[in-house]
């Protein structure tokens, strides 16, 4: 079993999660992370709060700095990732270096290691696009799915929409063929919206968290759209769960593509029924602004689960409330932390 493990992106939120979840079961843990996310030089205060590792403040775009952190890695966690559609239409050219390119940087230090180092990759359901051609319909002041009733299967056409689903997209494909030309060890995660401690949303990534966040702060929330649009929603710490099951098992499932999220049992509309749980949870009326919707920006997006469930014997355990009510709590008792990042960063 992999012992040394490098995980790109490891002091984001996914990633500082799983390196403390690694550094708790005792592995070598190396967190390659270029720093520049708000928020990641308090996760690698907390994690070292935790216990050691390894911390190589690199850059994935950069194929030195890559070939450094998986010189003798076992397992690679590819996490790294320009993560914003808005922020991709506003500048693609780095979008498409850090994304796709920087996904290519890590798959060749992989193979170039001579480790054959197992590669899980953070996907998106952005690969999927709009999907202008499955009906929705609207149902108790939500959008779903009119004949998917389970969600979306890996076998809805691929169709890489916004510069961003166009970068992941190429890097989703690219960690596929890795595994079927080279016979690196690869795993693709097509990843619904995860959330949960330790993650400092903003308006354009990180929705159920920048909602929470902004209403502790007393900050504007802006709701694009009509706040009807539907997410599978997964709390973080099944995430881990899933990724060190899969890694216990990839000798099946290397070469696979999965959808993970929170499936048709863990939905949740960006405003309509997300709102009233906040108006609960902080006591008070929650106010909005509403504009225009976003380009690229699904009216339903929900996983299908089934394969997963099956192959990996996984599912979510934590279910909406449960989870809201977790990262609430978390953020109401680091409101000063968010306050002093809000000040380095100049949020």
């Amino acid at each position: 079993m992999a012992k040394n493990i490098t995980i790109t992106g490891g002091a984001g939120f996914i990633g500082s999660n799983l390196t403390a979840y690694y550094i708790k079961k005792g592995y070598s843990v190396t967190v390659f992370d270029n720093l520049s996310r708000k928020g990641s030089r308090s996760n690698v205060d907390w994690l070292k709060r935790i216990g050691r590792f390894k911390l190589i403040n690199g850059d994935i775009t950069n194929f030195a700095d890559c070939r450094k952190a998986v010189k003798d890695s076992s397992a690679i966690f590819h996490l790294a990732a320009q993560v914003a559609v808005t922020t991709s239409v506003d500048n693609p050219r780095e979008d498409f270096t850090t994304n796709a390119l920087g996904t290519f940087n890590m798959l060749e230090a992989a193979r170039l290691s001579g480790q054959r180092p197992v590669f899980i990759f953070s996907s998106t359901n952005k690969v999927y696009g709009g999907m202008e051609n499955i009906k929705v319909i609207e149902v108790d002041g939500q959008y779903l799915y009119r004949d998917l009733a389970k969600g979306v299967p890996e076998r809805m056409n691929l169709d890489f929409h916004s510069p961003y689903g166009c970068s992941k997209g190429a890097a989703d494909q690219y960690v596929r063929d890795y595994f079927r030309i080279y016979g690196l060890p690869t795993l693709v995660f097509r990843q619904s919206c995860i959330y949960g401690p330790r993650q400092f949303g903003i308006e354009d990534q990180g929705w159920v968290a920048w909602f929470i966040i902004a209403a502790s702060l007393g900050k504007k929330i802006t709701i694009y759209g009509d706040g009807k649009q539907v997410r599978d929603v997964l709390y973080v710490d099944d995430l881990v769960r899933l990724f060190d099951l899969a890694l216990t098992k990839i000798s099946t499932l290397k070469g696979k593509v999965f959808n993970v999220g929170g499936g048709a049992d863990n939905i949740l509309s960006v405003w309509t029924k997300f709102g009233p749980i906040l108006d609960r949870l902080f006591g008070r009326k929650i106010k909005v602004r509403f504009d225009n919707w976003r380009p690229g920006d699904q009216k339903v997006y929900i996983s299908a689960i089934s394969l997963v469930q099956k192959e990996i014997g996984w599912k979510p355990k934590v279910s909406v409330e449960e989870g809201v009510k977790k990262l609430y709590s978390w953020v109401a008792e680091n409101r000063k932390l968010f306050i002093y990042t809000e000040i380095i960063y100049a949020l």
